[in-house]
């Protein structure tokens, strides 16, 4: 599959999330106590976080940066352009998940100053230092804090080590939770995709050996949200990406958008699983799709081009029009 075939696999996800805006948007539960931030706070964030991914990695020309602009200016107006992020902080002074979400916004130019005082006052504390978290969020909070421009509280490399992929275990210990948390722990080493010098020398070998046969299994089991996750993960590592193993596995998640544009996390698989084409069941991969794709088409480019930097170029930000509940991390 060729780079502009990608690109246009990424450009239906991404207008079927335009199409469903609406459902991002924050309700009157999005401050409640009881509120369940993963119908709420967590789909919003990865709008912004995929949004500020594909403006990178897109000229400004382009139809694809123009939709994710307006995307992201709509979920900056869902926050009450911060202010929201300054209520929960006094709801939930130690709660790290409004950072997460609030660093994406900020990675674009889209800041507010309460809120990031406040928090920075809090990330002095012992209280914030000593939380105890999963490794993998560990270098969530790391990078959140590094983006917003807060001290970081503790060293990613040591955080790193603590990690399913900073120890590099035995490849056939792979499963779907290990596969979800190693993802994550390259896209907060790489900020997203835009440094991938940020992965150590020996996890990128250990995960350029590894991750063919591991995204075969995903593909064949129809995992689709997790494929395109590792998708992102084999196009955010520094070097030559795997062209081949991009391209089969680009062809194998076709069949898996629907017309809309649309991508399930799961399909049918073997068991019979039904394939959830609600907003639920398929926002988060959709969005993936939109993410790994313009990840993938730049990398497929610079192999062509022979340009094999070890940095992915990054197209300048341009301002948008116009331990509480902490289960958000994926």
């Amino acid at each position: 599959m060729s780079a502009p075939d990608v690109r246009r696999i990424g450009e239906a996800a991404l207008a079927w999330v335009s199409a469903h805006r609406a459902d991002f948007a924050l309700g009157d539960d999005a401050l409640a106590e009881q509120g369940n931030v993963n119908l709420t706070w967590k789909p919003l964030g990865e709008l912004a976080q995929v949004c500020v991914c594909v403006r990178r990695h897109t000229d400004p020309a382009e139809p694809l940066h123009e939709t994710a602009s307006d995307l992201l200016a709509f979920a900056w107006q869902q926050t009450g352009h911060g202010a929201l992020f300054l209520e929960l902080h006094r709801l939930e002074p130690f709660a790290t998940y409004p950072l997460e979400i609030y660093a994406a916004f900020a990675s674009a130019g889209l800041r507010h100053t309460g809120y990031e005082k406040a928090t920075a006052a809090i990330a002095r504390t012992r209280g914030w230092q000593v939380t105890e978290q999963e490794p993998n969020r560990r270098l969530s909070v790391l990078n959140s804090e590094r983006r917003s421009g807060i001290p970081e509280h503790d060293d990613m490399e040591k955080a790193l080590g603590r990690t399913w992929l900073g120890g590099m275990p035995e490849p056939w210990t792979f499963e779907r939770s290990a596969g979800y948390t190693l993802t994550h722990v390259v896209f907060h080493l790489t900020d997203w995709g835009l440094t991938p010098q940020g992965v150590p020398p020996r996890i990128a070998d250990y995960l350029r050996h590894w991750l063919p046969p591991w995204l075969d299994t995903c593909l064949e089991d129809e995992q689709w949200d997790l494929s395109c996750e590792l998708l992102a993960v084999a196009s955010s590592l520094p070097g030559p990406p795997p062209g081949a193993t991009l391209r089969e596995a680009w062809a194998e998640l076709a069949r898996a958008q629907d017309a809309s544009g649309a991508v399930p996390e799961v399909g049918p698989g073997a068991a019979g699983r039904p394939s959830a084409h609600d907003f639920v069941g398929c926002y988060h991969s959709t969005l993936m799709t939109a993410f790994a794709s313009v990840l993938t088409t730049g990398r497929m480019r610079e192999t062509r081009g022979g340009a094999h930097t070890e940095t992915v170029r990054a197209v300048p930000y341009a301002t948008p029009p116009g331990q509480g509940r902490q289960g958000v991390s994926r």
